[in-house]
């Protein structure tokens, strides 16, 4: 065989192996213009499982199908950007409905900020949505009445196809089939021919090799991304150490991992890369789903892969150096909203004092839904003492982590204060709180910066499900940024920083593209990656979903200011960063943190 041939010979192969491997969705049973809409059930940006009701009543709802690659789709978003603010007002919900079978629910969500999308984003995981309006490729839409009657289903316009484009569009389909709708007549033209990407059916994973078991894969695999939270001393319900650990879980953390809510992490994969990424890979997940699916081979369990040692202390820190324990013990009323209280720790720094790592460890979680700490000086206290903070599912800082002697710095005769906002549960409670500090080991070349972004003077629209916050600060040192952590109250969606030098695309640093107000993470960037001069602008956007589609709004009919209640919204964008020139060259002593002369 020449090479020619040997070469069509492969590409037939390879076309006949993808022709094979998902199916069309079948439009045999396509439901008619005319007909009613039961229900749709489909997931949201924060992995919730919805339906059709839950989108609320409209004079029309228009779903587009996308991908976030299919080409036609981001042309078209833009044009289904402006039809929504033009029928907005009269009673029109735009919903975008993401069937790609490779596509994750924070891709999707993260698509809906790059675009700039002002309507609902949500994931037809299974293509049931599709299947039931009779769609078949992206970007088709259909558009259903406040009857939720199909009244019409096909393309946007007819200005753009797959192979290219017309200046303009000769009849805009959509745009005239919501106008009849809204004026009560029949819709002249109810079907037209949608051109695009086909969508087909997502397949089952499958194993890659029958040689990838417990034992040779998948325990490693467990351990290295799950076993650390989940087991004996963790706030994780169950563990997952050993193989029947996870067989008796393996639903759940099918589910979970699909939806990439575990392990928990929310920062988009495209953008920036953090030294503290606990999230699976795309092998890593598909080959843990695909495991899951073929029924969780054992293998040998004779030779499965030993667990992580237990946890040895009660501190992620490590055993502390001090511990400083409230006097006082708060007590938490059933029911009501507690104004923040202010504790000072009984310890006061004499001297100078650096420190490595702190951790805040309340003695009751349940009530403390979040805690900020600072330091008091006889230059008073206020943003820049603050030291970190303890929320759901956020770090301790661990100054530790980054290996170039950075550390936070106690001046001379400061004691460390507390902002405690603890939320009821129904019952009373009793609360204390504890910190521990671990004092440094090695010399001292940086002391640790930090800013927030906290813009203030904004007011969330009512029903608004995409209200758009904007803060900026520059940098006054040649930085390198080691941190950044974000936090917002329950309407906070997204959040996005980005690195602007004059002259230069502004730098994506971090996209939270479906933030999670019960994972508070922060995101560790390694020494070295992220270095900007001095005068760089750290810009931080957020939207925020008052809507009623947001589950977790207390009101959506509310006009939401800052405050410091979760029915209050809040914008904090912080950054960590050290000065790029500074060289301190300090020995401390690794009993109390102070300078050895």
């Amino acid at each position: 065989m020449t090479l020619r041939g040997l070469l069509v010979a492969c590409m037939l192969v390879a076309a006949s192996t993808a022709i094979h491997a998902v199916e069309p969705l079948d439009q045999d049973s396509i439901r008619p213009i005319g007909s009613t809409v039961d229900d749709l059930k489909f997931t949201d940006i924060r992995g919730l499982g919805r339906n059709l009701k839950e989108l609320g009543q409209h004079q029309a709802t228009v779903f587009v199908f996308t991908t976030t690659t299919c080409p036609l789709v981001r042309k078209y978003l833009p044009k289904l950007v402006e039809l929504s603010a033009e029928f907005k007002s009269r009673g029109v919900q735009f919903v975008a409905v993401n069937v790609g079978a490779d596509d994750t629910v924070k891709q999707m969500a993260s698509q809906a900020i790059d675009f700039s999308l002002p309507f609902y984003s949500v994931k037809d995981f299974d293509c049931s949505c599709a299947k039931a309006l009779g769609v078949k490729v992206t970007p088709e839409v259909v558009v259903l009445d406040a009857a939720n009657t199909i009244r019409y289903r096909g393309r946007i316009d007819d200005q753009m196809r797959v192979g290219g484009a017309k200046p303009s569009a000769s009849r805009e389909d959509l745009r005239i089939a919501l106008e009849e709708i809204l004026e009560g007549k029949s819709v002249s033209v109810s079907s037209t021919p949608a051109d695009g990407c086909r969508i087909t059916e997502p397949v089952k994973p499958t194993l890659p090799s029958s040689d990838i078991t417990w034992s040779s894969t998948i325990g490693s695999l467990i351990h290295a991304k799950c076993t650390g939270c989940h087991q004996a001393g963790t706030a994780a319900p169950f563990e997952l150490r050993h193989y029947d650990e996870v067989v008796g879980n393996a639903e759940m953390i099918a589910e979970v991992v699909k939806l990439e809510t575990m392990p928990p992490w929310y920062a988009a994969r495209q953008h920036g890369h953090f030294q503290n990424d606990t999230s699976l890979s795309v092998d890593e997940k598909r080959t843990l789903l695909a495991w899951i699916d073929a029924g969780c081979p054992a293998g040998d369990l004779n030779a499965s892969p030993t667990p992580p040692a237990p946890i040895q202390s009660e501190w992620r820190i490590g055993e502390p150096d001090l511990i400083l324990t409230m006097t006082e013990e708060h007590t938490i009323e059933p029911t009501g909203f507690i104004p923040y209280k202010y504790v000072m720790l009984p310890h006061i720094f004499r001297e100078e004092t650096w420190v490595e790592a702190f951790e805040i460890k309340p003695l009751n979680t349940a009530v403390v839904h979040h805690c900020n700490m600072f330091h008091m000086s006889k230059d008073g206290a206020g943003v820049n003492t603050f030291i970190t903070g303890y929320v759901p599912g956020g770090q301790p800082l661990d100054l530790g982590h980054y290996d170039n002697g950075v550390a936070y710095r106690l001046p001379a005769g400061a004691s460390l204060g507390l902002q405690i906002h603890y939320t009821t549960i129904g019952t009373e409670q009793k609360a204390k709180i504890q910190v521990g500090l671990r004092f440094p080991r090695r010399e001292i070349r940086k002391k640790l910066h930090h800013f927030v972004v906290d813009p203030r003077g904004w007011s969330i629209t009512p029903g608004d499900p995409a209200f758009r916050i904007e803060g900026k600060y520059t940098l006054p040192h040649n930085a390198n940024l080691l941190g950044l952590f974000t936090h917002m109250h329950v309407r906070g969606r997204d959040m996005t920083y980005f690195a602007v030098q004059e002259g230069q695309e502004p730098e994506t640093l971090l996209q939270i593209p479906n933030f999670n107000f019960e994972w508070q993470l922060g995101y560790e960037i390694a020494v070295g990656q992220k270095v900007f001069p001095k005068g760089t602008q750290i810009r931080v956007v957020a939207h925020y979903d008052n809507s009623p589609f947001n589950p977790y709004n207390p009101d959506p009919s509310d006009t939401v200011e800052y405050g410091p209640q979760t029915i209050h919204e809040m914008f904090n964008g912080f950054a960590f960063y050290v000065d790029n020139d500074e060289q301190l060259s300090l020995r401390v002593n690794p009993e109390n943190g102070q300078v050895i002369n």
